[in-house]
């Protein structure tokens, strides 16, 4: 939506407004509960409104108070509950009323968060933004499975893109991610993920490792590991699905190589047929 019609929009909330009302996007986190900031927890303590997306943890609003208003808004691939300007009218219309507002969001609000979008229509209404960072699923999700997006003689960088556009098309940064040495960290991808494979291995990495977390940080994580020749069948076989991350480079050995070194410290029984039991990495 252009600029003018934002501002047209929500021109007509100006004179209703409570001039002291605050909105704070904040980060959620990826999953784990455990795993948000003491500002985030501060501030979902005293707001007024939390309007939580799919994403975010159920289980962080027993941070809010009794009274207030939690509302679910969240959007996923093939099922969205409101359209983004719905949310947007959703923040204007609680944030006339009440005093704080918050836009609980998974992972880091600026990261694919579409937090942008919010913050103009907020200030558009007139309405004082602060953004609380997150952590980010791209980085931490690929941590707590032990793969780390960048080591010292492997790579010099990683890049974090999505699979998708709002066209539905693959990224073309897809491409240029390929043919670079950096490890790839692909969000909301995996309705594309044959073809994006199928991009890399035209570049020469039939071979590299490849990882699929979903739900990654939470209980019902699942993670499956391959190359990017068979990573669409094992994943596939698996059953895996959107929320995942994927992650691409030679970074994704390490975490083998962490969980073997780990279970040779550990009773004989540790190992099945070659796998180490705890690790997740097929071999």
């Amino acid at each position: 939506m252009r600029k003018f019609d934002l501002e047209c929009r929500y021109f007509s909330h100006f004179i209703f407004y409570n001039m002291k009302s605050m909105l704070y996007l904040v980060g959620a986190g990826p999953g784990d509960p455990e795993l948000i900031t003491l500002k985030a927890i501060r501030i979902l303590e005293s707001a007024d409104v939390v309007l939580y997306d799919a994403l975010a943890n159920e289980s962080l609003l027993q941070h809010c108070r009794p009274t207030a208003i939690k509302e679910f808004v969240g959007k996923r691939y093939g099922c969205h509950a409101l359209s983004q300007i719905e949310i947007n009218d959703r923040i204007i219309m609680y944030a006339a009323s009440h005093k704080t507002v918050v836009r609980l969001k998974g992972g880091d609000p600026f990261v694919f968060g579409r937090a942008q979008e919010e913050i103009e229509a907020a200030r558009l209404a007139g309405i004082t933004v602060e953004i609380v960072p997150g952590i980010s699923s791209a980085i931490a999700v690929p941590a707590s499975k032990m793969i780390p997006l960048t080591c010292r003689g492997i790579n010099e960088s990683f890049w974090v893109t999505t699979g998708t556009t709002q066209s539905g098309e693959i990224s073309a940064d897809i491409k240029l991610a390929a043919q670079s040495s950096a490890t790839v960290v692909i969000l909301m991808a995996m309705s594309k993920l044959e073809g994006i494979m199928e991009i890399f291995a035209q570049y020469g990495k039939s071979e590299t490792p490849v990882a699929i977390i979903q739900d990654g940080t939470t209980d019902k994580e699942k993670m499956v590991s391959g190359t990017v020749r068979d990573i669409a069948y094992r994943a596939q076989y698996a059953g895996l699905s959107n929320p995942a991350i994927i992650v691409v480079g030679e970074v994704v050995r390490l975490a083998g190589a962490i969980h073997i070194a780990a279970a040779q410290k550990q009773p004989s029984d540790n190992f099945q047929t070659g796998m180490v039991k705890s690790s997740g990495i097929n071999h």
